[in-house]
C-alpha cells in the first residue's frame, strides 16, 4: 500500500473539499493554514502524488489542474467524528454512488504494519483453537453467537441487552416488553453464523448466490422482500443517495464480487464485504447486517477468526460507515476492523 505523509494527507483533505484545484490554488489554501510551503515544493508534491496514483492530473501548462483520485479518496485518513459532527446537508461528501469507486478500488488496503498485526493475532488464534476438545469448541462457539448477535442486532436498533439474548438463544425465551421482531432478528443472526460455520469454504470469495443466500436467512419471517431490491432507499442520517436502478446495483454487486475475488489477503476480503455490501445497498433492509456475517463467511473460509463487534461503539461504527458512504476513506473502518480482529483472536477460540 502507498505510504502516505501527513503533508500528503493535509493536501488530500484540501481535494475532498474542493473538486478541482490548480497548484497555485493549493499553495493558497495551504498558506493560509499557516503552512508555509514554497509553490514550486507544492508543484513537486501534487506531481508526485499523480505519479503514485493519489490524485489525476489534467491539462497542460497553466491550465493544469488536479483532483482526487479513488486511491486518494479510499487512503485518506479522515476524522470521522468531526466530519459527522456537520448536519448532513452541510457536509463536503458526494451525495451519489462512486462509480468510479469498485472498479479502481486499491489492491492493498492494509499497510505492512497493519498486515503484520494481523498475521500475528491469527498465528495467536490459529494456536489457541488447535486440537480443542469438542465440549470446549461448543462452549467457545455458542459464546461468539450470542455476542455477535447481541452487538450486530445493537448496531441495527435492537433493545435486547447481552443477557436478553443470551437468554433467547440458549433458553428459547423472549425478553418481555420487547417487540418480537427484535428476538427474530437476533434468532436470524444465530442460524445465519451457524450456515456459514458449517459451510466455510462455500465462502473463497463472495458472490451474489452466496450473499442473496446469507441475507435470505438473516430477513427471515421479517416482512423484507428477498434478493435485489428494485426500489430506492435512503441513508438516515445521510446525504448519500445509494442506486436506484436494479440493473446498475446487479453490476455494482458483480463488481464488487470481482474486486473482493483479487483482494490479496482475507482480511482485504472481509474488510471489503463489509464496506462494499453496505455502499452498495443491494437489499431492501438488512444490508449491514448480510455484510458482517459475510465478512465472517470469508474469514472463517480462510482460517482467520471470526468477529463478535462485542467491544465496537455503535456511534464509531456508524460515524466511519458515514465516512465510506459520502467521501470513499476507509481509513476510519479499516481501524475498526483491526481493533475488532486483534480482539476477536484473543477472546475467541471458534473454528
Amino acid at each position: 500500500m502507498i505510504e502516505i505523509s501527513q503533508k500528503q494527507q493535509k493536501i488530500l483533505e484540501l481535494f475532498l473539499r474542493n473538486n478541482l484545484l490548480s497548484s497555485s490554488e493549493v499553495h493558497d489554501h495551504l498558506s493560509k493554514e499557516g503552512e508555509e510551503t514554497s509553490l514550486v515544493t507544492i508543484k513537486r508534491e501534487l506531481s508526485r502524488m499523480a505519479t503514485s496514483g493519489l490524485l489525476t492530473a489534467s491539462g497542460r501548462g497553466r491550465s493544469r489542474a488536479y483532483s482526487v483520485s479513488v486511491w486518494g479518496r479510499v487512503l485518506s485518513n479522515v476524522d470521522a467524528s468531526t466530519y459527522n459532527a456537520a448536519e448532513p446537508d452541510k457536509r463536503y461528501g458526494l451525495a451519489n454512488f462512486n462509480f468510479d469507486l469498485l472498479p479502481l478500488f486499491p489492491p492493498e488496503i492494509f499497510t505492512s504494519a497493519e498486515l503484520a498485526a494481523l498475521e500475528q493475532s491469527t498465528d495467536e488464534y490459529r494456536r489457541q483453537t488447535a486440537d480443542l476438545p469438542a465440549a470446549i469448541q461448543k462452549k467457545e462457539l455458542e459464546r461468539l453467537i450470542i455476542e455477535l448477535s447481541w452487538k450486530s442486532s445493537k448496531i441495527e436498533g435492537n433493545t435486547y441487552t447481552l443477557l436478553d439474548t443470551e437468554k433467547l438463544i440458549l433458553e428459547h425465551k423472549e425478553a418481555p416488553g420487547h417487540d418480537k421482531k427484535e428476538a427474530k432478528m437476533i434468532l436470524n443472526h444465530k442460524e445465519a453464523f451457524e450456515f456459514v460455520h458449517n459451510n466455510k469454504k462455500e465462502f473463497l470469495t463472495l458472490t451474489r448466490a452466496n450473499m442473496e443466500q446469507l441475507h435470505g436467512l438473516l430477513i427471515k419471517d421479517m416482512s423484507v422482500s428477498a434478493g435485489l431490491r428494485q426500489k430506492p432507499v435512503g441513508v438516515t442520517g445521510s446525504k448519500y443517495r445509494p442506486l436506484d436502478n436494479i440493473h446498475q446495483i446487479r453490476e455494482a454487486v458483480e463488481t464488487l464480487a470481482a474486486v473482493i475475488s483479487y483482494a490479496n489477503t482475507p482480511y482485504a476480503k472481509a474488510l471489503l464485504a463489509l464496506v462494499g455490501i453496505s455502499y452498495v445497498q443491494p437489499f431492501e433492509d438488512g444490508n449491514k447486517r448480510t455484510a458482517r456475517i459475510m465478512a465472517n463467511a470469508l474469514l472463517l473460509a480462510h482460517d482467520c477468526a471470526p468477529l463478535s463487534y462485542r467491544s465496537v461503539e455503535e456511534k464509531d461504527y456508524r460515524e466511519a460507515t458515514l465516512v465510506f458512504y459520502e467521501l470513499n476513506s476507509i481509513v476510519p473502518f479499516k481501524s475498526i476492523f483491526i481493533e475488532q480482529y486483534v480482539f476477536a483472536a484473543k477472546n475467541y477460540a471458534v473454528k
